[in-house]
């Protein structure tokens, strides 16, 4: 090994070490970043230059250190495990919240619920049956039905209401996906011309993450990385993106309340499909677009179709049953006339029956207190109308069985939600512990560097000195 030889071993380390240096300062910029993971020189040792010979026993120790790589300190593994949490958690989070908005418009128990409503409707017949001669009860009857049907249709129309706000929120969801995989793919193509020409993309490698994590959040997304340094974004096994190309979704099916509680399968349904090949679905099993097709799918035969069709079927099975028992007893009695009654409710057949129920009578008179040939102070039959609310078949029957139905749900979803969330907050704290940045650890990275710096430059500075002995001062005894 030459004396000029130690200077450029010298040299490769004060390169090596301000270069580390400069990553660590990296990492102390981006602390509070978002989305930002640590990163790493990679120093290694440059080998010696010695020729093996039959002569050669002069040991070499190596020409310096130089900068192999920047290395990004994060774990694939991890990444995975969040975003499979991530899917989840957003689903049933969806899920859980339109559970608990349906129960806020149900309102029960309460004063002003459905249930608190046909008790003070049945209450005012019971009054009727007491006093069939009085007009005011007649009044309060009337008044109290008109309660219940308004009760009805504003539930009906709220139902109705958040379905559509849960579609437009599902397009704005699938507009959301499309340009976030776009963006992965132009990330894909950026990072990949970088590496070919030898730099470092590892800032656009953790914008691309942000992104991935993005769309798990929404189509419970996974990735795959490629030896490249590119992503595949994968849905249900299928690719959302794939290198530099992304394939983008739309939405089908159902776009209005009453497509999706009326139509016949599949127009009743909204269904996530492929752009470029509509008639295939994209299978999604977590993420909101998931959680939000569950909130949105159309009732079924079992009872266990999407939440707000279901819960529409009941308002029309309620309505129905409050129509056809009460118009059962009324329609048989007498009016305060002494002429026969008819219906006392009626039914839209042009609607739904939770919006098309209304009251059949306007006039007290017309309503039937009496059972026919009792005499118009007969108040029989508004007695048992009053005791309809107890019989089998009954709108408060129906009524509360829905109510139970939704409350169970309502509590199994919120629990389901509040787990899913534990276990993605545990794999975002495992990741963060990996990927964040460290202030005091990279301090002391900074001294590290700085120390190895500084003995550098005094390796320099020790050859100059040698050197200029050598060169300015051999030789020059006696001169």
């Amino acid at each position: 090994m030459s004396t000029f030889s130690g200077i450029s071993t010298a040299l490769s380390s004060l390169m090596a070490q301000r270069q580390a240096l400069e990553v660590a300062g990296q990492n102390i910029a981006n602390a509070n970043t978002v989305g930002y993971t640590r990163q790493r020189a990679d120093i290694t040792s440059i080998a010696g230059m010695s020729t093996p010979s039959m002569y050669s026993s002069v040991p070499s120790s190596g020409n310096g250190a130089t900068v192999t790589g920047i290395s990004r300190l994060g774990d694939p593994f991890l990444d995975a495990r969040l975003r499979t949490a991530t899917g989840t958690s957003a689903q049933l989070g969806v899920q859980a919240a339109s559970y608990a908005n349906l129960e806020s418009s149900v309102g029960e128990p309460s004063t002003t619920g459905l249930s608190s409503q046909l008790n003070t409707m049945w209450s005012a017949w019971s009054d009727l049956a007491n006093t069939p001669d009085s007009a005011a009860t007649r009044s309060v009857v009337l008044q109290d039905s008109q309660a219940v049907v308004d009760q009805l249709k504003t539930l009906y129309t709220s139902a109705s209401t958040e379905w559509s706000q849960s579609r437009s929120d599902l397009a704005s969801m699938v507009s959301d996906v499309n340009t976030a995989a776009s963006s992965v793919a132009d990330l894909n193509s950026k990072i990949l011309s970088i590496t070919n020409a030898g730099g470092s993309a590892n800032e656009l490698m953790d914008t691309r993450d942000q992104l991935v994590t993005q769309l798990s959040s929404l189509t419970g997304a996974t990735a795959r990385v490629k030896d490249d340094g590119t992503v595949d974004v994968l849905v249900g096994g299928n690719a959302l993106v794939d290198g530099a190309r992304a394939n983008a979704i739309a939405v089908t099916g159902a776009a209005t309340f009453t497509n999706a509680t009326t139509s016949a399968p599949p127009a009743n349904s909204v269904q996530i499909v492929w752009a470029s090949n509509p008639t295939v679905q994209v299978p999604l099993a977590s993420g909101k677009i998931a959680g939000t097709l569950a909130v949105l799918a159309p009732p079924d035969a079992s009872g266990t179709g999407g939440m707000l069709t279901e819960a529409a079927a009941s308002y029309n099975a309620v309505a129905t049953a409050l129509a056809t028992t009460v118009n059962a007893l009324h329609s048989t009695g007498q009016d305060q006339n002494g002429n026969p009654a008819g219906n006392f409710f009626a039914v839209d057949s042009t609607q739904p029956a939770g919006l098309g129920l209304s009251v059949a009578i306007t006039d007290t008179t017309k309503i039937a207190a009496a059972t026919v040939s009792m005499g118009a102070t007969d108040g029989s039959m508004a007695d048992k109308i009053s005791q309809l609310s107890s019989a089998s078949g009954s709108p408060d029957t129906a009524w509360s069985t829905f109510v139970v139905k939704l409350g169970v749900d309502s509590k199994s979803a919120t629990s389901r939600a509040t787990v899913a969330e534990a276990a993605r907050s545990t794999a975002e704290g495992l990741q963060l512990a990996q990927t964040s940045v460290s202030t005091d650890e990279e301090a002391t990275n900074m001294l590290t560097y700085q120390r190895a710096y500084e003995g550098s430059a005094r390796v320099l500075t020790a050859i100059d000195q040698m050197l200029d002995t050598l060169i300015n001062r051999t030789g020059v005894v006696g001169l």
